[in-house]
């Protein structure tokens, strides 16, 4: 059996997996569109290889925000983000500051390749249920937070 070579999933599946997430998420349609930013974060902090912009460090404090604060602070986050991201008004990439409050970000050591809840978890039969998603989308980006922590601070 084969398994992510970045989130150790069973399968190799997960880059299918999220892009059938983003067409969810694109229908603006509840729950999945306004955890957006949630499913894009944990994918990309769990497959750092395939990630285009931002990168762990901006994945780790946007998480740390919705986990601490929910969905509505996340989502006024990512709006004030994209909206500075606007050449309109500047065109600045979002950056740390964008989801202030999160622990500093464990730099050192490689990435995890082993997650308790992986995009395979989320997606359940491979649709994505919309029963429980919230749920699942919740202890995904637990799951990342912890894994990621626990390269510096193992957990007893």
């Amino acid at each position: 059996m084969t398994t992510c070579t970045g989130c150790g999933a069973a399968g190799d599946e997960c880059e299918e997996l999220f892009h059938r997430l983003l067409v969810l998420d694109f229908s603006r349609q509840a729950p999945w569109s306004p955890l957006h930013a949630v499913s894009v974060s944990c994918y990309f902090f769990q497959h750092p290889e395939r990630a285009v912009d931002g990168g762990p460090a901006f994945y780790w404090s946007l998480l740390h925000m919705y986990l601490r604060d929910g969905v509505e602070a996340m989502r006024r986050g990512t709006e004030r983000a994209r909206h500075l991201n606007s050449h309109r008004y500047g065109g600045r990439k979002p950056t740390l500051d964008d989801f202030p409050g999160a622990p500093p970000f464990p730099e050192a050591g490689p990435p995890p390749t082993a997650y308790a809840v992986t995009i395979v978890d989320v997606a359940v039969d491979g649709t994505f249920p919309a029963e429980g998603f919230e749920e699942r989308e919740q202890a995904w980006a637990g799951a990342a937070i912890t894994a990621w922590s626990d390269r510096i601070l193992p957990r007893r």
